[in-house]
This record gives C-alpha cells, structure tokens and sequence, in this order.
C-alpha cells in the first residue's frame, strides 16, 4: 500500500524514527504535531498538520482523508483518536509494558484506558506494548545508564539486579510499526512487543558498560526503601541524571514476555541486546 501514513507525535523519539524509514522507502508521511517548529527542526519533508490531541475538531482536522494512522504519542490519548479518526483507517497506537505493572501510576493506568478504548471500538488495528525501548536518539534509558555508570563507583540495585528485563532496539519497534500497518487487521487487537531474550538487570548494567567502552561495574545489592528515598534527591544533584522513585520499584518485578505472538504476526525477530547496543552507541546521541 502507497498511501500516505499520518503519524500522530511525528516529532518525538518513536515518531522521527518512524517517518525517517517511511521516507527513506519513499512512502509518504503526514505528520500531526503539537508543535510544529519541533518537526521543521527535524529537517524531514512532509508540511505538518497541527494538533492537540485534547482538542476534537483540530484531530479531526488533522486526521481528515488518512487511510493509515500511526499513533506514537502516549496511549491515553487512543479514545479521542478513534473518534477522530476516519472509520475505514487501519489505527497502530503505540502502548507499554507499564500496563503489566505491579505498581499502578497514571502512565500505566492510561495505556490501560487506551487499550480498553481501541478494543472497545471495534476498529481495524492494534496497539502494540513494547518493553523499554532503547537505541533512539535522545533517548534516556541506556543513555542516561551510561552516564550514571561514568560517575558512581558501584551501582546499587534492589536484589543485586536479578530481576529480569526484555528491553527492545528502537530499529526493532520501527520495523514492527511498519508491518503493523501493512496487517489485515480485521478487528482491533492488543500485542506486546519485545526484545528477543529476557536477561537479568544486573547483566543488562553490564551490557551497557561494556557497549559504551566503560569499566566494567560493581554492582552492590541493597535495600529498595533507601533507594527510593535516594531517587528523589537525584533532581537536586545536578551531576547524576534524574531517578524516579517507581523506577525503583519497577526493578523489583519481572519484565519478560513471550515473543512468539510478535514473530508470528508481525514477522519481525528482534534483533539481540548486544546488537542493539553496539549501534545505539556507534553514533553520538543529543
């Protein structure tokens, strides 16, 4: 199919590596931004079409004629979407892993509302829930490790960082987006997306050491309670990046998911975490 691909967050991390690919095939993109200097900075072709996502006529505007709809924007929004959107469009939202959860917060909670939203609707089209994803530019997971681990002697993690996580290349979430669109979806369905092997935190820490030439970390066990405590006084350390205290919590839990349903429908095999870091860290990131 050549109809053009209208991309909901074309200017963020997911987006711009979404419509890079599409033009660089030669498929036509509609960019549907908040912002539109944010797009024109990104020096891609395609006249932006602004919107807010919380304002009805401007999205309907926007959205107006599209055949394909891409949504990198967070999936919360999935409700006002579906009501916007053309009703013969095929509709690919971008969800997360957060759904599963342990700790409910308000990003988990509306991945959740969205996803009820689009498999309510009836709707031709899926929204798909990758794991953490890295290797985008600006991105803050990998990178935002690397740089804890050229300032912190030891890094401490709740259980010595044995609990398991799937993260998945950027490239990877690109290619399954793209194939998304080109499914024939007969109703709205929900897949997760994923890395190809769960490993343990602790080996990931190590991964991203070595992929970014540093030495290789001691990793100390410790309590979460005092790292949580120590996550919120990171904002006022202007040396260290910025911790969340539920990203603490989320250490404690299991992240691994079966990547069969992935493979099968989708027909994409991610690529291995190895790979993937070697080329997150091949180029400079802003």
């Amino acid at each position: 199919m050549t109809d053009p691909v209208h991309v909901i967050g074309a200017s963020g991390r997911s987006g711009l590596a979404l419509c890079r690919s599409l033009l660089a095939d030669g498929i036509a993109v509609v960019p549907v931004v908040r912002n539109p200097a944010k797009w024109q900075a990104a020096g891609l072709p395609g006249t932006p079409r602004q919107a807010d996502l919380r304002q009805p006529d401007a999205l309907r505007a926007a959205l107006d004629g599209a055949t394909r709809i891409v949504c990198c924007a967070h999936a919360r929004h999935a409700a006002a979407i579906v009501s916007a959107a053309p009703a013969s469009a095929i509709l690919v939202l971008l969800g997360s892993t957060r759904k599963f959860t342990r700790w409910p917060d308000a990003h988990g909670n509306g991945v959740l509302a969205g996803e009820a939203a689009l498999l309510a609707s009836g709707r031709r089209g899926v929204m798909l829930h990758p794991t953490m994803i890295y290797g985008a530019q600006g991105e803050d997971n990998v990178q935002r490790l690397a740089g804890l681990l050229r300032r912190l002697p030891a890094i401490p993690l709740p259980g010595g960082g044995r609990f398991l996580v799937q993260p998945i290349h950027q490239s990877d979430v690109t290619r399954c987006i793209r194939a998304a669109l080109d499914h024939a979806w007969d109703r709205p369905h929900s897949l997760t997306i994923a890395g190809p092997d769960a490993v343990r935190y602790a080996d990931f820490v190590r991964a991203v050491a070595a992929a970014a030439g540093l030495r290789k970390p001691l990793i100390v066990p410790f309590p979460a309670a005092p790292l949580i405590l120590a996550a919120r006084l990171t904002k006022h350390v202007a040396a260290l990046p910025t911790i969340q205290p539920e990203e603490i919590r989320r250490l404690m839990e299991d992240k691994a998911f079966d990547t069969a349903p992935m493979r099968q429908t989708l027909g994409v095999h991610p690529i291995p975490l190895v790979k993937g870091l070697a080329l997150t860290f091949a180029y400079p990131h802003e």
